[in-house]
């Protein structure tokens, strides 16, 4: 191998790990705003925070775009057949996901998006024709059981709460995949896939918001006045572009496996922290070895990623 390949491949993984762990330290401190906007304030409109931060993705895109700092194509008619069905799936995994973190304590939030690294191996499986070692099959059937085993004895079980969480670990793997084969020469890039998904969408959520009433009860919210709530506001919108910018990156640079299983990794310690944090987590021993089992099967299944990526976890054309 030349000294030029290997300083290439170098960089690469430099780009790959990097671009990991800047997802899982964006997705690790807006699990926890979110968690304080939502439950510790009481903030009663989950979508109304979701348009927040899709707002600052259009402004601060649209901004840089303007400086010359970032490029992406401008809108015509081909932008929705090249971003379809992206916007509907941004959509889905943002309200639900933001409904799921005001529903459920942080520790039950995070075993339940376990499910997620399941339905991402399914759908690379079917959509992107990739095969996986048995080992790595394997971890995934124990995350799921260590899922299963907190869920069953979980004591502050809500049927609300478990349907959103489901949701949007489907949404979340279906996401994940498509934002990989939208990334390729064709696509629109990352810039204008973080931008175009919150200009569709921005406003049908906004509309939903007004019909349903959220709108009018999160501009009635009497917590407005208090500087800690809104310090906690802004940096859930700035994280929510942060995020997402994130997690293009990591797809971009790595598997949309490997970024949902960078994702389950962070809810490991988003799982204990969530213990202590929000004062809506019921202790149960049963529950604790679930989120253990979680936590095992979930770095296991780290370690056997790059190990796969080399043979079986090659797309097959």
């Amino acid at each position: 191998m030349s000294i030029k390949a290997s300083q290439e491949a170098e960089h690469s993984g430099l780009l790959k790990l990097s671009s990991a762990a800047f997802y899982a330290a964006s997705s690790l401190l807006i699990t926890i705003v979110n968690k304080t906007v939502l439950t510790n304030f009481r903030f009663p409109s989950y979508m109304c925070l979701g348009i927040g931060q899709m707002i600052t993705t259009i402004v601060v895109l649209y901004a840089a775009k303007l400086n010359q700092t970032v490029q992406f194509q401008d809108f015509d008619r081909s932008i929705l057949i090249k971003i379809f069905p992206l916007p509907l799936l941004y959509v889905g995994n943002h309200i639900t996901g933001l409904a799921s973190t005001k529903k459920l304590s942080l520790p039950m939030f995070t075993v339940l998006r376990k499910f997620t690294i399941l339905m991402t191996m399914i759908m690379e499986a079917y959509l992107l024709r990739k095969t996986f070692s048995n080992r790595l099959v394997f971890s995934v059937v124990a995350i799921v059981l260590g899922a299963l085993v907190a869920a069953s004895s979980d004591l502050a079980f809500d049927v609300e709460g478990y349907t959103f969480i489901l949701l949007n670990d489907v949404f979340t793997a279906a996401s994940g995949v498509y934002t990989k084969k939208k990334l390729g020469p064709e696509g629109l890039g990352k810039y204008g896939v973080l931008f175009y998904n919150a200009l569709i969408i921005v406003i049908p959520t906004l509309l939903a918001s007004a019909f349903t009433g959220d709108l009018h009860k999160a501009i009635t919210f009497e917590d407005w006045a208090k500087a800690s709530f809104i310090v906690c506001f802004l940096t859930s919108c700035i994280m929510g572009f942060v995020l997402m910018y994130s997690i293009v990156l990591c797809s971009h640079y790595n598997s949309a496996l490997t970024t949902t299983v960078v994702g389950a990794i962070k809810n490991v310690a988003v799982a204990y922290i969530g213990i202590f944090v929000g004062g809506d987590y019921l202790f149960s021993w049963t529950n604790f070895v679930g989120l253990t089992i979680c936590g095992n099967g979930t770095t296991e299944l780290k370690i056997l990623i790059p190990e796969d990526s080399a043979g079986k976890l090659n797309v097959q054309h």
